[in-house]
């Protein structure tokens, strides 16, 4: 989820290609669509839900700013803790408690599409939390 926050698209030229593959004989170019992931393509919240929430009186513009700029680290960071097995539980609680703070913020807003996704991610980390005591490949603070 927290790569996501990094992706992009770019416009690049490539040749037109035949139907044998080749490229054209012509030279046509045509503009294709890329997916990139790259720091300048940062995006914590979508800019639609990101005016919304400005359009709401929920959270003041600093407040939001700073939510939206740490949301894609954490989220991040949470994901490496995970895949790492360093200090679990509390990976596990925080990435539950940023789902949480998503899910409201969408239920604040009426998006019931979003919402369900994120209650999905809720009940994952929840299942996870109870199942953690069995992991026994935690490589750190696996008392946390």
């Amino acid at each position: 989820t927290g790569l996501e926050k990094f992706a992009g698209t770019e416009t690049v030229q490539r040749p037109l290609l035949d139907e044998f593959g080749e490229p054209d004989i012509s030279g046509a170019m045509v503009n294709v669509k890329e997916k990139v992931y790259g720091f300048s393509h940062y995006h914590g919240l979508p800019e639609p839900l990101y005016d919304k929430f400005a359009a709401e009186p929920l959270m003041p513009t600093w407040a939001l700013d700073l939510y939206s700029g740490v949301l894609g680290w954490i989220l991040l960071a949470l994901g490496v803790l995970l895949l790492a097995g360093a200090l679990p539980r509390l990976a596990l609680l925080a990435s539950g408690l940023v789902y949480v703070s998503l899910s409201v913020g969408l239920v604040l807003l009426n998006e019931s599409g979003g919402v369900a996704w994120l209650g999905t991610h809720v009940l994952l980390v929840a299942l996870a939390l109870a199942l953690v005591k069995y992991n026994r490949w935690a490589v750190a603070g696996d008392k946390l």
